[in-house]
């Protein structure tokens, strides 16, 4: 089963809250395992002891091949957390989903998951991690139900033992068809999602198991039962081939941009210098890195213009992307810290970008100021209304910049909506993966009759624009 099977599956079958999606975590949603972010930030900060060390290493060297040697493993993970109270535990779960577990999304996890919130069904993530783990995510991700292996807490604090069973094979299978009966829903007619071969009594629990980059031992499963696979692109170490196509298309960005220049100089003529990086610097780069940019109704790109064009921002790579769909004659705007990026703030800096301080309002305004004289004489501009790249490739609130931009300069608005660009340069990350990038350049939005009394309602309208496409991608070019 391919992605977009899957997506289908759930878009035409029954909706409603009866029906429930059940994920696991690790493996499932995250690659790699979120325990290891929550032991190596204790490591750094100086706080495993020896001992802990000792026994952690033990417990990972013997496996878990039953349940009690899992019990085993969790009394000794979780017992370092005695004393901490749950409020500490749920911060560094959210500064760790920032830092590094956001990053570790399967894009693929994310769109499933919408597809189900979208079909109005119960999302549930179903695992043994513990809550302060998953819960920055399942936020992140709109995940209301959290099922997980309780801990025990005494007046907020943590005693360092668990409370209970883990949820861990039965325990995960007992705890889902609990809250399937607790809350009427119709097992028939419900998911399960997971990774692991421990798993596949809870994916059995549900009329539609799907195993979801599954470990060797689920794959066998999977074929005994005749259940179908889904799988999800690796995101693991990248391999050394990545790396120099990656070396290669930075040296190829910087090499477009003194191409433009020298281009430039020739005709003495900067238009000709800005028109050409920007032409190169959405070819050449993409091409040397491997990357595919597949662009619908990109007729919408060129048919008014100037134009405020706006972009949801979901990597490092969208001003490229952006180069790439629109070719030439046009700028930015984005926040103060890329004009000392070491990617893209030459470029930008060379090409006219305005750099805004988005924590001093008055310098704000003055920077936006020469945009309008911009637009009013001929080059488009492009901003990502978001302000900064998305955690997720959720949509984030939109500001209000763009749009007062374009009702001054009497322009349209243009939306441009990514998809893929985490798949091909995840959030902190600098090497770039090979695939295909998704965009869809919607119609013009004329402004010319906004007011500013209802211009907060407009630019909601345009968010959820944004959202439904991302959900319901256009089929047609």
């Amino acid at each position: 089963m391919i992605l977009e099977e899957a997506l289908e599956r759930v878009r035409t079958g029954p909706k409603g809250p009866e029906i429930a999606a059940f994920f696991d975590f690790d493996g499932t949603i995250v690659h790699g395992f979120s325990g290891l972010h929550f032991f190596r930030d204790r490591l750094l900060a100086g706080k495993v002891g020896a001992a802990e060390l000792a026994a952690t290493m033990l417990n990972g060297l013997r496996g878990h091949d039953t349940e009690a040697d899992f019990e085993r493993f969790v009394a000794v993970a979780f017992k370092a957390w005695g004393g901490h109270t749950e409020e500490e535990l749920y911060e560094i779960g959210r500064r760790l989903f920032a830092s590094t577990i956001a990053g570790h999304i399967y894009p693929e996890a994310w769109q499933l998951i919408r597809a189900h919130q979208a079909a109005g069904h119960t999302v549930v993530i179903a695992s043994s991690a513990s809550r302060y783990q998953i819960q920055a995510t399942a936020d992140a991700l709109g995940v209301e139900h959290v099922l997980f292996s309780p801990l025990e807490v005494r007046d907020g604090v943590l005693t360092g033992r668990v409370d209970g069973k883990s949820l861990w094979r039965s325990g995960k299978a007992q705890a889902v068809v609990a809250f399937a009966e607790a809350n009427n829903i119709d097992r028939e007619q419900s998911y399960t999602y997971s990774n692991g071969g421990e798993d596949a009594d809870f994916l059995a629990t549900m009329g539609n198991p799907t195993p979801t980059n599954p470990d060797r031992n689920l794959e066998r499963t999977a074929a005994e039962q005749g259940w179908p696979i889904l799988r999800f692109r690796p995101r693991g170490t990248p391999g050394t081939k990545e790396v120099i196509r990656t070396l290669a298309a930075y040296g190829g960005l910087f090499g477009s941009v003194w191409t433009g220049v020298g281009l430039g100089l020739l005709n003495r003529n900067k238009r000709v210098a800005l028109d050409s990086i920007a032409t190169l610097t959405g070819e050449v780069p993409l091409a040397l890195a491997g990357i595919d940019v597949n662009i619908r109704n990109e007729a919408n790109a060129w048919s008014h213009r100037p134009a405020v064009f706006i972009f949801n921002h979901q990597s490092q790579l969208d001003p490229v992307i952006m180069a790439r769909v629109l070719r030439h004659s046009f700028t930015g705007v984005t926040k103060k810290e890329m004009a000392s990026d070491p990617l893209f703030g030459l470029v930008l800096r060379f090409v006219g970008a305005a750099f805004v301080d988005r924590a001093n309002t008055e310098q704000a305004k003055a920077a936006l100021g020469p945009v309008v004289d911009t637009l009013r004489e001929g080059t488009s501009v492009i901003i990502a209304p978001e302000g900064t790249r998305s955690l997720t490739p959720e949509i984030g609130r939109f500001k209000k910049g763009a749009f007062h931009i374009a009702m001054q300069a009497g322009v349209p608005i243009v939306p441009v909506v990514i998809r893929n660009a985490g798949e091909v340069l995840w959030k902190h990350s600098t090497v770039l993966r090979p695939g295909t990038v998704d965009v869809v350049v919607l119609d013009p939005i004329d402004v010319s009759d906004w007011t500013l009394e209802e211009l907060g309602t407009r630019v909601a309208e345009v968010e959820d624009l944004y959202r439904k496409t991302l959900a319901n991608w256009p089929t047609t070019t």
